[in-house]
């Protein structure tokens, strides 16, 4: 009895398998055209984030990509991409903080604002250079088009001049000051080097001037040798030490208050008056 009992049994579990058997062999195809095109969805959205990552290197590369600069010489006056500093006569010896600034191009070449209508090339005015910094041009902005800006000024920066190279801005500026007047308080060397720096739109910053120039290479700049140093301070504290000796204290406040008042034109007329400024 138990035998013949069972027999339905088997049987039925044969039919379900055969079934279950059939209805997966109906699904298989749908089946695997659901995984081929999951596979394929994976495998271009990976595609894309890689073509997106490559292309993105890819143009830094391309922006970034420059000749390899030259050593810096001092003994042939050659600061490649570098602001350069040199003490003024007369100027410095009351107030060291000021002197001829100049800014140089990718081969070294010094280029300093000296006179009206003229720009100094390879011919540093005042003397050796004293002090100098070099520049990144990794964090300037050379834009093949309006595009292509890497900074966050793209319009602003295109009307206001670009350049694609570190040598282009600066011969853009140059031409620039060529039809400038000269004036120590309003239009100067420190003046040149700051449109030359807003050109390259360095730092992502477009808002360069003669204070900002100054605090730079004041503060970052390195000296050249001792002897720049002593060049730099051993007039003023020359002209110092004979002043008290001759007319007395009072030459001290009169030396203190003259740096005061330079010092409180520039910033007034760099963030106060800049309608009096020629830039």
């Amino acid at each position: 009895m138990g035998s013949i009992n069972m027999a339905p049994c088997v049987c039925t579990c044969i039919c379900r398998s055969f079934l279950l058997l059939v209805t997966l062999l109906l699904l298989l195809p749908q089946t695997m055209q659901y995984i081929a095109a999951l596979k394929l969805s994976n495998f271009l959205k990976t595609f894309k984030k890689c073509y997106s990552i490559g292309s993105k290197s890819s143009v830094g590369r391309i922006q970034h990509e420059f000749w390899p600069l030259g050593e810096i010489d001092p003994k042939n006056s050659k600061f490649p991409c570098c602001i350069v500093w040199t003490p003024l006569p007369v100027v410095s010896w009351l107030a060291p903080f000021i002197g001829q600034v100049g800014i140089c191009m990718e081969d070294g070449t010094i280029l300093d604002f000296s006179g009206s209508n003229f720009v100094n090339v390879n011919d540093f005015a005042f003397g050796s250079v004293a002090r100098y910094l070099q520049l990144d041009r990794e964090q300037c902005c050379f834009p093949p088009n309006l595009a292509g800006h890497m900074c966050k000024h793209g319009y602003k920066h295109a009307e206001n001049g670009t350049a694609i190279t570190w040598d282009d801005a600066l011969q853009s500026s140059m031409r620039h000051f060529e039809h400038k007047s000269y004036n120590l308080f309003t239009c100067n060397c420190y003046s040149f080097v700051a449109y030359c720096l807003n050109r390259l739109c360095y730092r992502g910053s477009m808002q360069w001037n003669m204070i900002k120039v100054a605090a730079l290479i004041l503060f970052k700049g390195h000296w050249v040798d001792v002897l720049s140093v002593l060049r730099s301070f051993l007039p003023f504290v020359a002209v110092m030490c004979l002043g008290v000796v001759v007319v007395g204290w009072p030459f001290l406040v009169a030396m203190f208050s003259f740096a005061l008042l330079l010092i409180g034109w520039y910033i007034l007329a760099n963030y106060c008056l800049n309608n009096v400024l020629e830039s």
